[in-house]
């Protein structure tokens, strides 16, 4: 029997800061294998939200589950060993590793080897590094150091490190941001071909409007931390809520920020 089940399920997530509402009151779930975009303007509770699923922040009410699972309050470690992947908006690599090192780290915490560290680390996962570094088109420089890399090829790595955790739900801050539009589009295409290969579920933000209509099954718009809206492509460009609120910051598809 197959199980229909959401991948992620968010009920209720509040948070608060010093009396301010960053988020209140939003649910949402995403489907096995379904690209998921959460967009809005300034200050709309973004960020707020992805820091809580991810475990930065405990929310104030509201209750989080993967696979039915709940890990509300969990540690960042312990959601990103139960399945969960992340990118970030400034790319987290380590600058004077070799790119393939990088993702061996990644791959050693998955297997919770990191006392190899400091005994012949580089010997370790070779193979099942270079296979993810293959999937992003990035196995021709796995042996250059991080630090020269191009940031699109940054992207590149910083996607195959948040693979390394052979995830069920993978969370992209910006994904795009800071690259050149010919290199958001190839990245987007080759994070969505790899994710409904592989069956993950995305949930993603993005200040790229062409982005996120080209490659979302779904959006969620969110207004000074309320769910404003949630539909297909097609069904949130043509919400008048959302036209009225993106129409006040000059178009709906002006560039916005966290």
């Amino acid at each position: 029997m197959t199980d229909t089940s959401p991948t992620l399920q968010v009920s209720g997530l509040s948070k608060s800061f010093g009396g301010v509402q960053a988020v209140g009151d939003v649910s949402f779930s995403v489907a096995a294998g379904e690209l998921l975009a959460l967009i809005g303007p300034n200050g709309a509770g973004k960020t707020t939200c992805f820091n809580m699923l991810m475990g930065q922040l405990r929310p104030d009410t509201g209750s989080i589950r993967l696979k039915g699972r709940e890990i509300t309050g969990l540690a960042p470690r312990r959601i990103w060993r139960l399945g969960v992947g992340r990118t970030f908006q400034i790319t987290a690599t380590f600058a004077s590793m070799s790119v393939r090192e990088n993702v061996q780290m990644a791959l050693l915490s998955h297997h919770r080897r990191l006392l190899s560290l400091f005994a012949d680390a580089g010997r370790h996962y070779v193979e099942e590094a270079m296979a993810l570094l293959s999937l992003v088109g990035m196995e021709g420089q796995a042996g250059r150091a991080c630090g020269v890399l191009a940031y699109g090829d940054l992207k590149r790595v910083e996607l195959a490190v948040a693979l390394a955790n052979d995830p069920t739900l993978l969370l992209m801050d910006e994904p795009t941001a800071g690259m050149a539009p010919r290199e958001r589009i190839a990245l987007m295409e080759l994070t969505a071909g790899i994710v409904k290969q592989r069956g993950i579920s995305v949930l993603f933000t993005e200040h790229d409007m062409d982005v996120v209509f080209a490659h979302a099954d779904r959006i969620l718009v969110l207004n000074r931390g309320r769910l404003l809206a949630e539909g297909t492509p097609h069904q949130v460009r043509a919400d008048p809520k959302v036209q009225e609120t993106y129409l006040g910051s000059g178009s709906m598809f002006a560039s916005e920020g966290h």
